[in-house]
Parts: structure tokens; sequence; C-alpha cells
């Protein structure tokens, strides 16, 4: 295919000084709309790196040298590629979305751009993906978006290379690669369009004065269209996008937590895949934070998606045909989610998705400033109930309890949207608990980020350090001497620490009663018994800026019997 450079004119635009925010008006929430009654979506990492089962796009350079990972689209040839069987497995998953990775990092196009010959035009497979994929989605019912990488370690325009852009090469031209950027926008958009989304990622050597004239471009091809926070220099778009990781509750910025159904985003053989406990009880969280989910998938090098994916997204489909009107057109709170499980709430329903009960069979909630009317278990059985001004308590007997969550619904007697969002906090029995406590860095010095956070038994609440921390403390004033015996720690996803130490202070020095590397999710370990008032956490490594939503000691069982013991010792 000849490359034709064809870029699209954007001077105008580019000397524009007007931000592509999210309008808090009529227009902004309209564009939305769609986007939070969907609430699920399907994302799909694809291309030529599928033939290694390494990452896409991070992996040139890496474990693929630069030149055989640029030559793997010449042999690329998904014959078994189905764009329908794809769409309906979105569709039988209950998702109402998809988004596909039309050029990542690696500059690899699944399109036949005019801009470029490194696209799927010029492989042995030589159909036009995209076309085909978007036209299913009409087909389906599904709406139709698509990624595409600011960053382009392929492309000599651009500054940076592989791996993982800490290179730099050697003749750029950053205006130039922007008009090529714009020309491929308008290619997906006018081709491909109207799209649901225009979802960018990694804006390296990107200005906001560019990203802005980008977006700008973006909304003037298409007014309706979403665009995400990633566009380059801070410009936030319609929404926020948490990795890896569910965001916390936010009723006043939208997000979409971005999540692999394995491991990897692209397709690896023999991958981890989530279990289908966590794949839902993940949905129910991010619905109950008031975001959305795009749950990633990594078809074959054939051009399928690998079967047993597949039967894990009809298992999330079944689930919903039962549980999803708590899902669907539902806004979070007003009990925000944690470890109790999450809530939302739809017209004067509020809905209860119970993970762990604060006593067996009990709910224990903060008050309501609305009567309940009724209150019911979706699945069918007994509930009772009772609700004061010090608080509401739903009891359910455990042959009707449901072992990924127990829907109970409670009907008030006005808009449920309107009630005053609250955490649900489970005491722990932690010694840690409420006691004074210091840090050697605080993100940006706020005190919503302060040591306290982590001592607070509030899962949505953290203690967080600056960008480019790789060592931090967290010390505990427990106010007199105590037994300790147990820690937990709660790092969620982000598994940033790679060695640390939990000490005890004495009269002339710090000692250590624990050491370790990775601390990651729901960390529990018991160690020989110290008795001490000040203990520190010591954080020797991280691989970026630490953070903890939990940090709680104990002694004796008290640890087990305050149920943080959701996982196996590490």
């Amino acid at each position: 295919m000849a490359a034709s450079i064809a870029y699209a004119d954007t001077t105008a635009l580019e000397n524009s000084t007007r931000p592509c925010e999210h309008e808090a008006s009529e227009e902004g929430d309209a564009r939305m709309a769609w986007w939070r009654e969907a609430r699920f979506g399907m994302f799909i990492h694809w291309g030529p790196v599928s033939l290694t089962g390494h990452e896409i796009g991070w992996s040139r350079g890496k474990q693929t040298p630069i030149a055989g990972y640029d030559a793997l689209y010449k042999r690329f040839n998904p014959e078994k590629f189905d764009a329908d069987e794809w769409v309906e497995t979105a569709k039988a998953a209950g998702m109402k979305y998809l988004v596909i990775t039309t050029k990542h990092h690696d500059g690899f196009c699944l399109w036949p751009s005019a801009l470029t010959d490194y696209d799927i035009g010029e492989t042995p497979f030589r159909r036009d993906v995209l076309a085909e994929l978007a036209a299913a989605c009409q087909r389906h019912g599904i709406r139709f978006g698509t990624y595409y990488s600011v960053c382009d370690w392929h492309h000599p325009d651009f500054p940076l290379g592989s791996p993982g852009g800490s290179t730099e090469k050697p003749n750029p031209n950053l205006e130039r690669y922007n008009e090529y950027l714009r020309g491929q926008v308008a290619e997906l958009i006018e081709r491909y369009g109207p799209l649901s989304t225009m979802w960018f990622d990694v804006p390296q050597a990107v200005t906001r004065k560019q990203a802005e004239a980008t977006s700008a471009y973006v909304r003037k091809l298409q007014p309706d269209i979403t665009i995400n926070n990633r566009a380059g220099g801070g410009v936030p778009g319609d929404y926020d996008t948490p990795e890896q990781h569910i965001g916390g509750f936010s009723r006043q910025r939208p997000w979409e937590t971005c999540m692999t159904i394995c491991r990897q985003w692209a397709w690896k053989p023999n991958d981890q895949m989530k279990s289908l406990e966590e794949c839902i009880q993940t949905l129910i969280r991010t619905a109950g934070g008031d975001g959305n989910l795009l749950f990633n998938v990594g078809p074959m090098p054939d051009g399928r998606i690998e079967a047993r994916q597949v039967d894990r997204l009809k298992q999330m489909g079944e689930w919903l045909e039962t549980y999803g009107n708590g899902i669907y057109g539902t806004r979070g709170g007003p009990f925000m989610p944690g470890k109790w499980g999450a809530s939302t709430c739809k017209g004067s329903t509020v809905y209860l998705y119970i993970m762990h009960w604060t006593e067996p069979g009990t709910l224990r909630l903060p008050a309501l400033d609305q009567r309940i009317r009724t209150c019911s278990i979706l699945s069918g059985g007994d509930v009772s109930w009772n609700q004061s001004s010090d608080g509401i308590s739903i009891v359910v007997g455990k042959e009707h309890q449901q072992d990924i969550a127990t829907v109970v619904t409670l009907e008030v007697e006005g808009p449920a949207f309107d009630l005053t969002p609250m955490p649900v906090i489970i005491p722990s029995a932690s010694l840690a608990f409420g006691k004074n406590a210091t840090a050697s860095n605080v993100h940006h010095g706020e005190s919503r980020y302060g040591p306290k956070m982590a001592l607070d038994d509030n899962p949505d609440t953290r203690w967080a350090t600056d960008s480019g921390t790789r060592s931090a403390q967290l010390e505990v004033d427990l106010g007199k001497p105590a037994t300790i015996d147990t820690v937990f720690i709660d790092e969620r996803q982000w598994n940033r620490i790679r060695k640390f130490k939990l000490e005890y202070k004495t009269s002339d020095d710090w000692q250590v009663m624990l050491a370790g590397t990775t601390v990651g999710e729901d960390f529990r370990k018991q160690f020989t018994p110290v008795r001490a008032q000040h203990v520190r956490l010591n954080i020797l490594e991280a691989t970026e800026s630490p953070t903890l939503w939990e940090f709680q000691l104990f002694k004796d069982k008290a640890g087990n019997a305050a149920g943080c013991t959701t996982k196996d010792d590490k």
C-alpha cells in the first residue's frame, strides 16, 4: 500500500487556548448519558504481538528485539477472526460497548491507513478488522469505540522509542507526528464512526496545548464523542481511567476502571485468569463507586478469544441477567464500597450487594435520612430489618446468603440518589485504629492522604506519598505498650512495595519484628509476639510512591476474628 501522506490541517486549532474540559453543562451531561447507563464494556488489546505471547508495545525491544517485533506483521494471519463472535461474546457478557486498540505504542494499525504501510493491509490477512468489527457492533446493538496510543515508538517522527519510550530517536519531528496522529484520528472517526469514545493512552512528549488541539479536533469531527483523560498535558477529557485497580467513590467526576480478565493485556498462553467471584465483585464495586468497568480480553494469534475467557464472560452475563438491574443505569451509593460490599441506587431503590457481613448474617449500616418502606432479597428468601436514628440492621439467614454477593433491595420514600453518600465502617479491632501517626512523606502534604488515613478502618481512604518516592516510613504511637503478633496491610492491586521491615522502638533503637518483600492486597502475617508502644512500617524499596489503604496491628487472634484474613499468609 502506498503511504500517501495527507495530514489533517489543524493549524487554527493548535493556536486555540480553549481547554477540552468535562463540561458541567447539559451538553457534557448529554454526551455522557449513554456511558453512565452502560456501566460495563469490553476492552480488546490485539495485534501481531499475540504471535509472541508477550505484552503489546512494552515487549518491543525487551522480550522481543525491535527488528523481530516490527516484522511480526508479515506473518500475522488470524484466519479464525470473526467479528460477530467477538461482539456476541461481549453481548453475552452483558457488556454494552466495546473499545479496541486500533494502534498501540508499537505503532501497528488494525486498519488500512492511508498514512502508513505498517498496518493490517500489509499482512497476509489483509482484511479491515475495524470495518468488520464496527459493522458487527452495529448489528448487535453494541457501541463501538477506539483506543489510539498517543505515543508511537515505531514512527520515526515521534521522539521516543523502545523499550518503553526510554530511548531517543535521531531526527524526531513532533509537530509532523502530531499531524500524523490527527490524520489517523480523522480516518477512525470518518471511516468507522460515529464512535462511542476516543480512548487515548500514554501521551509522552505531548504539551497541554497540543493535547487541547487534538481533543478539540476530535470534538469538531464528532461533537458527541466521549474522550478519556489521556490525551496529554493534563487535559481532563470527559472521564478518568484508573488502571488495574478500582477507582475511588466519586459522583462528581466520571471514571472508568480498565482491568484485565487475566494478568496481561495482550494474549499470553496459560495466563492466570480471574475467578468468577473476583470478576463480578470487581464490577459491583466499580458500579458502587459510580464508575464503569472496561474489562479487557486479549484474543489469540488465530483471531479467536480464548475459550476459557469466553466462558468466564458468559458466566458474568448469566449473573447479570438476574442481578443486572442494580448495575445498569444506576448511580453509586448511598453506602460507599468497602470490604462489606457496595451499593447502587436508581429511582427510589437502593441495591445492597453484600459480600461480607459485619456480624454473622447481619449487616449494620449508617442511618439514612429517608424512611425505608420495604426490604427484600432479590434472589428470594426471608430478610428481617430494623431502622432507627442510630442506623440500619439487616439480617439474612445463611440459607439465603449468596456466595458472590447477597443482593438486598431497599425501597425508600424519596429519590435514592438524594441520600448523602457515606462509608460503611467495619471495626477491625486493630490496636492502631485512630491512633496518632506520622509519615516521612505525604502526597502534596494534603491531610486527605495523611498517615491516619491508613488507620481509620475505612477502605476508601489511604495514606499516599509523592510521585517518585521509592522509600518511606509510617510510624504509629499506640498510646501505651501492647502485645502485637499480627500485621495486616492493604496495598490493593498496586503492589509497589518490594522490600520492607516492620519495626518496634526500644529505648535504644528500632528492632525488627518482621521483614518481607512484596505486600499487595490483603497482606496478613503473624510473627513472634513483641510488646511495644511505637511501631514503624519501614518501606525500604518501592517501584513507585507507596500507597496504603489499611495498616492494622493485632494481638493474639484478633486479626482473624476481625475478618481481615481474606488471603493466605504470604
